[in-house]
């Protein structure tokens, strides 16, 4: 081949010509011997190429016993025993002791724990007469959770119902629980250790319903749980529940109609009426809520419930009016509409989103608006066949109300206790909340009436001193605070405002009704906010509760 021949590119096929002159760079040069493998003891041989990590010849290796597992990140160690594990935990970077003191209700306590971390909270103290191998924990998560369902059901707060649930685990030894309550959902989750897989139960609250007496059961059984110098065993806290689901309520179906002819005749009087519209209103009220019975014995929605409930009372006004006879019609229509109103349901959703449930905030606030709606449906209805039929009604008729300090004290008073009834208290809570009740309209008259003030402010500083005396009475009691405040914001309901605002709709006057119907709205909040501010300062200025507060998250400032 020429030198021109030899610079050209070889093609494929030239390229794949064996040559045994060209040989691999990996090939053993000509002359160095290289010992072959040794074989197996069954002349089974080894491959020349082995693995980088293969273990050396000559190098021992200790191997495991036989029948141990293979160990994990995530198994127990054989040191580790969650029944006998150390007291306390601390983290690298340190923490200070927190110490609980015992002669403070445990609602207060459990809420201080409830906002540490995990590894922050105390260990619960080993109850004195432990039962045989400890409760089984699924037993417990069901007692919890069906004591959480009683209390959501009655109307406490989400706060509230997940102390509770935290009592009653820590009592019996499960203190890596974490409880979550929502509008109708309550779960639970238990993890022994930080090694162990976490035990989670959920339980729905299908039915609500107001029991007050029923709500105070709970709460001593809850109390009886928590204290350290007592033990119940798990078979006495399920009769005790048990009891508690059958006991009958403590007034009859009577006893509640009659409360709530009483309620609505005391509101009539509380707004400038007289005896006869007390008469009217106490009828209106008590036809409406039979007919509610009546749909709920049908299985019609709430909704429906609160919209045939606020006919009757409108359209008795409405009748008086067109028979000419001389009351005060609105008065008797507002009287209907304060045994309405869903006051307890308002402030427990603005509670839950004061303390930061937001989710069930929202679920109850929306459940109290659609309340409002029924209850504005029914009576535009009757209002807008009265204007038809030719009523003649006034919607400026509130601006010449007539102040009787004496006599409005004294309905306030007894709207208070109707309403206590109609909630189905206790007998022994009845006279405490009664007297909170007048106490709260003499703060709102002397405010309003008396010093000018905006009936807004009168009304959340009347319904702060409710909250603060409530949240008293229940600490002296170790109860719940709500058998003590609910009955007590009843005189402070804005039926006038909601009911002049629904006729200057119905007289198309949209926007003084829209004004009348916002004004109600603010009056609302402000009760609602006023009770929680005042159980608030309870526990932050007079020392009720222990000395280490529940933490609250940091405001975002801006972001």
């Amino acid at each position: 081949m020429t030198e021109a021949e030899d610079r050209k590119p070889q093609s494929d096929e030239a390229k794949g010509t064996f040559d045994p002159e060209i040989t691999s760079e990996f090939a053993i040069p000509p002359g160095l011997a290289v010992p072959k493998a040794s074989k197996g003891p069954k002349g089974g041989g080894e491959p020349e190429t082995t693995s980088e990590f293969a273990v050396p010849e000559g190098l021992d290796v200790t191997q495991p016993a036989d029948g141990e597992p293979e160990g994990s990140a995530f198994s127990l160690p054989k040191t580790y025993s969650a029944r006998h594990a150390p007291p306390a935990f601390t983290p690298a970077e340190g923490f200070p002791v927190v110490s609980l003191t015992k002669d403070v209700p445990w609602q207060d306590r459990m809420r201080t724990m409830l906002r540490m971390p995990v590894a922050e909270r105390p260990a619960p103290e080993p109850p004195p007469k432990a039962e045989e191998g400890g409760p089984a924990v699924p037993r417990v998560l069901d007692l919890t959770l069906r004591i959480g369902e009683l209390l959501l059901a009655g109307g406490e707060g989400a706060e509230d119902v997940e102390a509770a649930m935290f009592a009653v685990c820590r009592s019996y030894g499960l203190d890596r629980c974490e409880p979550n309550v929502t509008f109708t959902l309550l779960s639970i989750s238990y993890q022994p250790s930080l090694v162990e897989d976490p035990v989670t139960a959920s339980r729905t609250v299908r039915r609500r319903g107001t029991d007050y007496t029923r709500l105070a059961a709970v709460f001593h059984l809850v109390d009886d749980l928590s204290d350290p110098e007592t033990h119940i065993s798990l078979e006495e806290s399920y009769r005790r529940l048990a009891e508690m689901r059958r006991n009958r309520h403590p007034y009859p179906t009577w006893v509640l109609t009659s409360a709530s002819g009483l309620l609505a005749g005391a509101a009539s009087v509380l707004v400038g009426g007289d005896l006869v519209v007390f008469v009217a209103a106490a009828i209106g009220a008590m036809l409406g809520d039979r007919l509610a019975w009546l749909c709920a014995g049908r299985g019609m929605p709430e909704f429906y419930q609160f919209l045939v409930a606020a006919m009757p009372p409108a359209a008795i006004g409405i009748a008086l009016t067109l028979g000419h006879v001389d009351v005060k019609a609105s008065a008797v229509i507002t009287g209907g509409l304060f045994a309405l109103l869903p006051g307890r349901a308002l402030v427990a959703g603005v509670q839950d989103g004061l303390t930061g449930f937001y989710i069930t905030a929202a679920a109850r606030l929306l459940e109290v608006m659609y309340f409002f709606v029924g209850i504005v449906v029914g009576v535009l209805l009757m209002l807008y066949l009265g204007v038809q039929l030719g009523a003649h009604l006034n919607p400026d008729a509130y601006l010449g109300s007539t102040e009787r300090p004496l006599w409005q004290i004294g309905a306030s008073m007894l709207l208070s206790l109707t309403f206590a009834v109609l909630l189905q208290q206790e007998r022994s809570t009845v006279l405490a909340v009664t007297l909170n009740g007048g106490v709260a309209w003499s703060v709102y008259g002397a405010m309003h009436y008396a010093g000018g003030i905006s009936p807004v402010a009168s009304t959340a500083v009347a319904a702060g001193v409710v909250g603060l005396f409530g949240q008293l009475l229940s600490r002296y009691r170790f109860a719940s605070a709500l058998p003590y405040t609910t009955a007590a914001i009843g005189p402070l309901f804005p039926g006038s405002a909601t009911y002049f605002g629904l006729l200057a709709i119905a007289q198309n006057e949209v926007d003084a009704g829209l004004v009348s119907l916002t004004k109600a709205a603010a009056l609302a909040m402000a009760i609602a906010i006023g009770v929680n501010l005042g159980s608030e300062i309870s526990r932050l200025f007079l020392r009720i509760g222990s000395a280490e507060k529940r933490r609250a998250a940091k405001r975002t400032r801006g972001f």
